[in-house]
């Protein structure tokens, strides 16, 4: 992705889960759906610049679709990449 792409674009939503909730409150961990093309440089830039704190790493994953079948026949949904941010600090992100 080109450097200027601006970060809405690169961060689609925050994951909202049981593990990604139990590690928002206790480790400060947040888990975010993120654009496939996107590196992890661009992602803490744009976490960064969207909540306006720290980012300390990036752990990144790439997961698979999931097979189902439909009258047409056998169906794939699109894999997502998700990044899981930590913060520096005390600091935290106000997703609700």
């Amino acid at each position: 992705m080109p450097a200027n792409v601006a970060p809405h674009f690169i961060i689609k939503s925050p994951l909202l889960s049981e593990k990604s909730t139990y590690a928002m409150n206790e480790q400060r961990r947040y888990t975010f759906v993120v654009d496939p093309r996107a590196t992890k440089t661009e992602i803490k830039h744009a976490i960064q610049t969207l909540y306006k704190v720290d980012v300390v790493g990036i752990n990144t994953q790439i997961r698979k679709g999931k097979s189902y079948r439909t009258r047409k026949g056998p169906m794939q949904s699109p894999p997502e990449k998700r990044a899981t941010v930590s913060l520096k600090g005390e600091q935290v992100i106000e997703l609700f």
